[in-house]
């Protein structure tokens, strides 16, 4: 019998593992779409009112490409990575398995915050636990439904059974969701490896001259997608009073045009997943100095809140207290870039900063998970692209080759003949003058610049020039002579 790690280490059954996640999410697409609606619609409140586009695009194709992407990469990914060696040794950094990974996943995107950590998860070659937020407890099912059974660990709860999981061992665990919950809390609580993100203010800056329409309509799609419960939706608007003027009436007419005059009854307009998030936002709104200029109606028993807009929102306002994860965006303003520039730097690290501007400025003095210019959180989308955040926004990154680094161990290999033991007899005790001055000279970093196809003169401390495309054995010689002359010179001196 094989022992699982050592399979592990394989590329096959990670690449078998990543092919059945892409066929079930592109050749099975519409048997996968009709599992959501039938499956998940009727009891997860927030996907009752929704398109087919946004459940399609937010969950499953961006599933299928970020699988397609890491197979078609998986093989140079798992490549030794050559690293600068001393003389004849061979160096790299080869990338390694974890073990066993936890992956907590939140409420909002409820299959592809779990199966994108997943599919860098496989590609690194760990096993997975996998742990569904308790509010979309029905993904348990499409997951059996979808995926072949025994493959991986799903496990369902609340705070007792999540609590009953981490008494657990796992070698890296992997969580999206708040920081104030007691989750993350506890997850500190722990010796372990940990990486993910929790969601910060996401700014939205307007600076300069822009086309206030196409403005209006990025922004609005941001925002509102998923009625704004999106980690990476802006939170709040910094602009000047004199642009805020002409972008509340463009995004009237946007709202209008994406909802019609009836949001509430439109198909694309999602709702606010629970009761509990409902009365969070509906507190916020409540206890907002601003004044509501756009939407503002609600419907509890629907859990519906329209999109609004407030204006003379205070920086010490409620809503700039917290992300406010729902369909709310205030309109901050100031006078000059630089004020808008430092009033994003007083607050913590966003998990995006959103610039609509050609200011190079604001990127260069600004710190954030990501930075997008001119749109939103299409960014996402990319899996080339690292995705996470930058201290309170989180730590670790994932999509793409980020995801498979995150969920590896970079473990650094030396290999070294038995060639030369005389000369490293040099470092053996017991030492003298002329042992402690090779020493010196061995540990320098000259030594350590050395690649492979390429020999840089070591013979005092000028560069003689780079000699390239050198078989192995007259590269050898080189190296040899030379440590052989600058010993030679050390002893007869």
């Amino acid at each position: 019998t094989v022992p699982a790690s050592c399979l592990w280490t394989l590329t096959f059954p990670r690449a078998a593992l990543l092919r059945h996640l892409a066929f079930k999410f592109t050749q099975r697409l519409d048997e996968s779409e009709n599992i959501i609606h039938t499956l998940i619609n009727p009891r997860l409140s927030c996907c009752r009112y929704t398109s087919e586009l946004r459940a399609t695009v937010s969950e499953l194709v961006i599933v299928a490409n970020e699988a397609h992407y890491a197979l078609a990469n998986l093989k140079s990914w798992l490549q030794p990575e050559y690293v600068s060696k001393n003389l004849v040794d061979t160096c790299y950094v080869r990338r390694e398995p974890l073990g066993v990974a936890l992956i907590i996943g939140p409420w909002n995107y409820p299959i592809h915050l779990l199966l994108l950590p997943l599919v860098g998860a496989i590609a690194a070659g760990n096993c997975v636990v996998i742990k569904p937020s308790e509010v979309t407890a029905s993904v348990e099912a499409m997951f059996f439904l979808l995926m072949t059974a025994g493959l991986f660990t799903v496990v369902c709860g609340g705070a007792e059974e999540t609590t009953e999981l981490l008494k657990h061992k796992f070698d890296h665990i992997f969580y999206t969701g708040e920081q104030q919950s007691d989750l993350f809390t506890s997850l500190f609580g722990t010796v372990i490896i940990r990486a993910g993100y929790t969601g910060r203010e996401d700014p939205l800056f307007l600076y300069g001259n822009l086309s206030m329409a196409d403005t209006a309509r990025r922004l609005a799609w941001s925002k509102f997608f998923n009625v704004g419960q999106s980690c990476v939706a802006p939170d709040y608007v910094l602009c000047t009073k004199k642009m805020r003027d002409v972008l509340v009436p463009a995004l009237k007419e946007v709202l209008q045009e994406f909802y019609g005059d009836e949001p509430q009854k439109s198909p694309d307009l999602p709702r606010i997943v629970s009761p509990k998030h409902w009365s969070r936002l509906m507190g916020l709104l409540g206890r907002s100095k601003g004044t509501v200029v756009l939407g503002g109606e609600s419907d509890e028993a629907d859990k519906y809140i329209a999109p609004t807009v407030l204006v003379d929102v205070p920086e010490d306002d409620a809503l700039m207290q917290e992300e406010i994860f729902g369909p709310i965006l205030p309109i901050l303003t100031v006078e000059t870039l630089e004020e808008g520039i430092n009033f994003i730097n007083q607050r913590d690290k966003p998990l995006a900063l959103y610039l609509f501007s050609d200011v190079a400025s604001v990127r260069a003095e600004t710190s954030s998970g990501a930075f997008v210019s001119n749109d939103g959180i299409i960014y996402m989308t990319l899996p080339s692209l690292p995705f996470g955040g930058v201290g309170a926004s989180g730590f670790g990154n994932y999509h793409g080759r980020w995801g498979f680094e995150t969920f590896s161990h970079r473990r650094a290999v030396m290999l070294r003949g038995w060639a030369l033991e005389r000369l490293n007899a040099m470092r053996y005790p017991p030492y003298n003058d002329t042992n402690l001055s090779w020493l010196r000279w061995s540990a320098s970093p000259r030594l350590c610049s050395i690649l492979p196809g390429t020999f840089w003169s070591i013979q005092g401390t000028r560069t003689c020039g780079k000699i390239s495309r050198l078989c192995q054995t007259r590269y050898k010689t080189l190296l040899l002579q030379s440590l052989l002359t600058v010993s030679t010179i050390q002893q007869t001196g």
